[in-house]
């Protein structure tokens, strides 16, 4: 009898062991970068164009984006710096700054899927164009908010490190 109660607490803890191993991760799938240095835990809301209208983003979206920034743009914007030229960096001055305006979720999707120079005068060739059939619309502005997102928060995100001053 008292073996069958050790059995019987045995399976309650495995059971209750595999509920936190399915439940945990679905709590901790945003990114620790994402929650401590974006500072994101809850949905925030991020421009999503000029008129003034914003769109929530949570942490997981935010996570994706990150998760799609380091496979796909990595290699030339180490930190929100740009290395083919580092006078044109992902900082919040610099998108602002730009022809057409880059600082809201609409304007960057529509650079990704033509990118244009810093003035907006032609195409450029330094940024791969991203077209639907590589990210889907709901993977691109995961992929604009985290670039906001760092831009407006993350320490260092488009620092002058790699510019002569």
């Amino acid at each position: 009898m008292q073996r069958s109660l050790w059995v019987r607490l045995l399976v309650l803890v495995i059971a209750i062991g595999s509920l936190f191993t399915r439940v945990l991760p679905a709590y901790a799938a945003g990114d620790a970068y994402v929650t401590r240095y974006l500072r994101v835990t809850e949905p925030i809301p991020l421009a999503l164009d000029e008129q003034g209208n914003t769109r929530l983003f949570a942490a997981e979206e935010l996570s994706a984006g990150k998760q799609l920034f380091e496979r796909n743009c990595l290699n030339c914007h180490v930190g929100g710096a740009t290395l083919p030229d580092p006078t044109v960096s992902l900082a919040l001055a610099t998108l602002q700054g730009a022809t057409p305006r880059r600082d809201n979720v609409s304007s960057l999707v529509a650079y990704f899927r033509q990118p244009m120079t810093y003035d907006g005068t032609e195409e450029t060739f330094l940024c791969r164009q991203v077209p639907e059939s590589w990210l889907s619309q709901a993977q691109v502005e995961s992929l604009a908010g985290f670039v906001l997102r760092a831009a407006q928060t993350a320490p260092g995100w488009g620092g002058a490190i790699f510019q002569d001053e």
